[in-house]
């Protein structure tokens, strides 16, 4: 054995590894499981003690000589110049180095986000798998309304009901049952409502919502919040108006128009001829949704509102298709920049 311990020695010292194929050669044939090495391991179980004790410190050393001209060899070349960087042509110009840009409706976010900062709302935020009781119940919806119907809303699961929230006002139910007023916030966030795609609308969209809840909190403090809205967003000279309206959560409520920047109030399929665009509902905060959050109505009132992005988006950089934000085609993400 001690001879045939010698012979595979020398098999080792003169194997030749010049590339990663004869790299996984010389460890097939010598260091793998089935390979020459081994095997005399096998063959030493074998062997009276007075063998083990001879040819054991033989077959250790050239298990340690096998060993290491494979890791030195592997280092080797897995260090060595490859054939493509061998043959770079350095007087060709250098690839550009090409800058991403950020999504319009993360933009547009931004913009919202630093406008109401600036009046002294914090950022909030909540999950998008919802409870009925924070989506619907706490909000004042009756049970018969049609926001709980399966055709409008996607339902994870059923008794007790778990769905994709419809709205950000979710977060306004947690952040008041969490914390006592004052309370002056904004809840940007993605939402889900089982509409048909179109120009106008999506099954998914981003929405940003707005609490403000303290003593003597009056209407006239919501409408003046908003026109300060569109007026930071859109320019001093944009056109306002309210409209009467209906939520379970507001009470009274109203929506909120601009004049189309689109068509510049001409009509158009945005607008839906008409010349305005809602940009957003409104009204004061119910009595029954206070009551809800454990906060006395008697003493406490405030105001709620909520908009789309994409919609606000759509007039801020005049995009007259709501599906194109989810396109990804390269071509129109690339085309937009901060508002300034």
């Amino acid at each position: 054995m001690e001879q045939k311990i010698n012979s595979i020695a020398e098999e080792v010292k003169s194997f030749s590894i010049a590339s990663k194929e004869t790299l996984e050669n010389f460890r097939l044939k010598f260091i793998s499981k089935k390979g020459m090495v081994p095997s005399l391991f096998d063959e030493l179980k074998q062997a009276t003690a007075d063998e083990k004790k001879k040819v054991g410190k033989l077959l250790n050393d050239l298990k340690q000589l096998a060993e290491a001209k494979f890791k030195s060899a592997q280092e080797e070349l897995e260090n060595a110049p490859s054939e493509t960087a061998t043959n770079i042509d350095l007087s060709l110009p250098v690839v550009p180095n090409k800058l991403g840009n950020q999504h319009p409706l993360s933009l547009t976010r931004y913009r919202i986000v630093e406008v109401f900062e600036r009046l002294g709302f914090s950022l909030a935020d909540g999950p998008e798998i919802e409870d009925d009781e924070h989506n619907f119940t706490a909000l004042n919806f009756p049970l018969n309304h049609p926001a709980r119907e399966m055709q409008d809303t996607f339902f994870v699961e059923k008794n007790p009901d778990i769905l994709l929230r419809t709205h950000t006002s979710n977060v306004q139910i947690r952040l008041m049952k969490k914390q006592k007023p004052p309370i002056r916030a904004i809840m940007p966030g993605r939402v889900f409502r089982n509409e048909a795609i179109s120009a106008r609308a999506h099954c998914f969209f981003h929405q940003v919502e707005g609490l403000y809840v303290d003593k003597n909190v009056g209407f006239a403090d919501l409408k003046q919040t908003l026109y300060h809205f569109a007026q930071e967003m859109y320019g001093k000279d944009i056109k306002i108006r309210y409209r009467p309206s209906f939520f379970p959560f507001t009470e009274p409520s109203a929506e909120i128009d601009i004049s189309c920047l689109i068509c510049k109030g001409k009509g158009c399929n945005i607008c839906k001829h008409s010349g305005w665009v809602e940009i957003a509902g409104s009204g004061m905060v119910h009595p029954n949704v206070l009551r809800n959050c454990g906060i006395d109505p008697e003493e406490y009132t405030g105001f709620a509102f909520g908009m789309g992005i994409e919609r606000v988006t759509q007039l801020l950089f005049q995009v007259n298709d709501l599906r194109l934000y989810s396109e990804n085609d390269i071509r129109f993400l690339k085309q937009f920049k901060p508002v300034v």
